[in-house]
């Protein structure tokens, strides 16, 4: 077992059990420190027991070393394997792609590189890339500049990748006026917009209706993202209010699916929602909302739910292969 590998796999599973990034982090460091070694170096080191020696290599992380060149499961990542991602497997399987993710150029903690070929890695057939928006500054969104510099390094990255494709994409911020934080023609642009509410979660009922009804209906939006806003974990935060069939109206009419958002500490919408979505004749777009390689294995989380409420993979555009998804 290639010792850089086994780090990285640890990495995954860390974080796609939701452990803290610094655990994370001290894998692919480590990782990415004896990637830099020659091997013979790294086999000396292990021999001797002074891998420690390194700076960012660690007790546990030697240890994965050493059980990798010993050509043994590092007992590290056996912890990790009984995490339960069971539920919505059927669903699951028919998945083509992921519409929702991001990378170290706005708030992810990967290259574009790393998540694509875990996403490839996890059977996919493409991933659409959606950094976030310029306003968005704590999640270090992408101005023009930077988005158009993005789309050339995805150029770049499909041809090496294929016949994996990164389709460009972006979480756009829904504005309060219901406008879109990117210029048009960048929007027109990109194959996959998710357009998202991330500030004033708590406008009045009415006021959200309208920003959202006028965001859906935009030609250029193709998933709502995240409806609710709730987080379920913690502290947690409330449910925007909204007149969710107005809401979901207007996505069946213009054609714009709604996100089932898998982050487990997201589940949006919730239960209830989905299912008046379905009534709504609505589409849908199952997505990990993935920030790091590991939470792209999230899309069970979705998956069992979109099962629960009757969503059924021809609802589903990322069941659909690119081609299509892209051509409508």
């Amino acid at each position: 077992m290639d010792p850089v590998k086994a780090l990285k796999q640890v990495a995954f599973h860390l974080e796609r059990a939701g452990e803290p990034t610094y655990r994370v982090q001290a894998f692919r460091n480590a990782a990415a420190v004896i990637s830099d070694l020659d091997p013979a170096e790294v086999e000396k080191r292990a021999k001797l027991g002074t891998l420690t020696d390194l700076k960012g290599v660690g007790k546990a992380t030697a240890g994965v070393v050493v059980d990798a060149l010993a050509n043994r499961e590092p007992s590290y990542l056996a912890k990790l394997r009984h995490v339960d991602l069971s539920g919505g497997e059927e669903l699951r399987a028919k998945l083509k792609g992921d519409c929702h993710v991001h990378s170290d150029w706005s708030d992810g903690g990967s290259p574009i590189r790393e998540m694509a070929e875990a996403a490839r890695d996890l059977g996919h057939e493409f991933m659409v890339l959606t950094d976030h928006s310029p306003r968005l500054t704590v999640a270090n969104g992408l101005s023009r500049a930077r988005l158009e510099k993005q789309l050339e390094v995805v150029a770049e990255l499909n041809v090496e990748l294929a016949p994996f494709l990164i389709l460009t994409g972006i979480e756009v911020d829904i504005l309060d006026d219901g406008s879109l934080d990117q210029d048009e023609d960048m929007l027109e642009r990109l194959d996959v917009v998710v357009a998202s509410v991330h500030s004033k979660l708590k406008m009045p009922k009415a006021e959200m209706t309208e920003r959202m009804v006028t965001a859906v209906a935009n030609p250029h939006v193709d998933i709502l993202g995240h409806c609710t806003g709730r987080l379920v974990v913690g502290k947690g935060r409330p449910e925007s209010q909204f007149d969710a069939e107005r809401v979901f109206e207007a996505c069946a009419e213009h054609g714009t699916a709604v996100e089932i958002n898998s982050r487990p500490e997201r589940l949006d919408p919730p239960r209830r929602l989905l299912s008046l979505a379905v009534d709504a004749g609505c589409t849908f777009s199952i997505d990990s909302d993935a920030h790091a390689p590991g939470q792209l294995d999230w899309l069970n989380y979705g998956c069992a739910r979109a099962e629960e409420c009757g969503v059924t993979p021809d609802l589903v555009i990322n069941t659909r292969p690119a081609a299509r998804l892209l051509s409508g």
